[in-house]
């Protein structure tokens, strides 16, 4: 019997670190949570309806969040924040950013302070990733030329493997089924191996398919 684990949970304190750096309390611990998500799905949302970079990658690599008495701090690693950090709407676009998160917080004791930042080889993470691919797929693209082209930008970022799973109906077939690609070197079982992964869903005309992307990396 096979047991699975994810393996960003699987690598924490080695290779891994968390994304949220808060202190609760045990009566304050679902509270925080809920708090994180959404910031997140706030943040994730205002960029995919006003200023999303194309029809396939919004470009969030991923939102870490941390956490003081008095200040919640929100950095924003992008692999595409031009068109949110750069020309005359800049401080607008990041003005109306955090007021959107800061009236959904419902918080007037803790100060907001969004900040982005932008990552180099933007492939590299599997966020997006897996973004570029179900672009590709809303788009009709063959399962096989997204999953291919998603291997040739990965091996562009300097990566010493990838695989890319997906999973449902594929191409419309009646019967869900699996199909993967692996290229290079992915050992998983290698808690010292660096692997950033990502599970993310896309909902296309056939129905939700589900996207799964194991990228190892070399140690930064």
């Amino acid at each position: 019997m096979g047991q699975k684990i994810n393996p960003l949970g699987f690598r924490l304190g080695i290779t891994q670190s968390h994304d949220s750096l808060w202190l609760a309390q045990s009566t304050n611990y679902s509270e925080n949570l809920q708090e994180d998500k959404k910031i997140r799905d706030c943040i994730k949302n205002y960029i995919q309806k006003n200023i999303r970079i194309s029809s396939d990658v919004e470009g969030i690599a991923r939102i870490k969040i941390q956490k003081r008495i008095d200040l919640i701090q929100v950095i924003i690693y992008m692999g595409f924040p031009k068109l949110l950090i750069e020309g005359e709407g800049k401080s607008r676009r990041i003005e109306e950013l955090q007021m959107n998160v800061q009236k959904k917080l419902n918080s007037v004791h803790r100060k907001l302070n969004i900040a982005i930042t932008r990552i180099a080889n933007a492939y590299r993470h599997p966020t997006i990733l897996a973004e570029f691919i179900a672009g590709q797929l809303k788009n009709r693209v063959s399962f096989r030329k997204a999953m291919k082209k998603a291997i040739e930008l990965t091996e562009q970022a300097g990566t010493k493997g990838v695989q890319v799973q997906i999973a449902g109906r594929i191409d419309g077939k009646e019967i869900a089924r699996v199909e993967w690609i692996r290229e290079g070197r992915v050992p998983l079982q290698t808690i010292r191996a660096k692997i950033d992964y990502c599970s993310y869903t896309v909902r296309t005309i056939y129905g939700i398919l589900g996207i799964k992307v194991w990228i190892f990396v070399n140690k930064e």
